[in-house]
């Protein structure tokens, strides 16, 4: 039986949440998933189903979810169905919601310097989701985050200081997964617009987290 994935976009529109969402969509869909488009939150208002959906894969950045549509999306999560996303459409959405941000493990406070060159280190190659990836360079936002220590760790990246000099040599993640009752979540901070996907060990980093995080 093909997987089930529910895509959720919407929000600033900067972060190209439409675009993004298509771009991983056409992933799945080569392999096998059943794909759902959803450009409202009240798609978290139906617990049927969500929970007829192996992964909800969220790009939604800032905005505001109701209680009743945060409740709906962490049951769902708590009793089996993945949760996956890159960048501000996961880890700066709904910035008054500490609940969902428990659920992510983390949230974005920072980009110092906007659009920089740094490095990606992976930190563990022997995951199935870093496995064969090395170290790579990118030309985006170098997300600060402020991040649960629960979460596994796969990527970082190490902050310079050229641009705010007290956080020189600070260790930031990049990838991490981790769980929420019976589902499993998986992050990633690149991803500011679609063309940061043209960067294959990018794109591939959020391929396979998806693939890990479906139920």
């Amino acid at each position: 039986m093909a997987k089930k994935a529910l895509f959720v976009w919407g929000g600033w529109e900067g972060h190209e949440p439409r675009q993004c969402a298509e771009l991983f969509a056409r992933c799945l869909e080569g392999q096998g998933y059943e794909i759902e488009m959803s450009d409202t939150l009240d798609s978290y208002l139906d617990a049927e189903n969500l929970a007829s959906k192996d992964l909800i894969a969220q790009v939604w950045t800032m905005g505001k979810i109701t209680p009743e549509q945060e409740s709906g999306l962490l049951r769902a999560i708590e009793e089996g169905t993945g949760f996956a996303g890159w960048h501000g459409g996961m880890s700066d959405a709904f910035r008054e919601s500490v609940n969902y941000q428990f659920m992510v493990g983390g949230q974005w406070v920072a980009h110092p310097g906007n659009f920089v060159d740094y490095t990606v280190n992976i930190t563990n190659h022997d995951d199935p989701i870093t496995e064969g990836i090395a170290d790579f360079q990118v030309h985006t936002e170098q997300y600060y985050m402020h991040v649960d220590p629960s979460n596994e760790v796969l990527a970082t990246t190490t902050f310079s200081g050229e641009h705010v000099p007290w956080i020189e040599g600070v260790v930031m993640p990049v990838v991490w997964r981790r769980r929420w009752g019976r589902g499993k979540v998986f992050h990633c901070t690149l991803g500011h617009q679609l063309s940061v996907f043209d960067v294959p060990e990018a794109r591939e980093l959020v391929r396979r987290g998806m693939l890990w995080a479906t139920r």
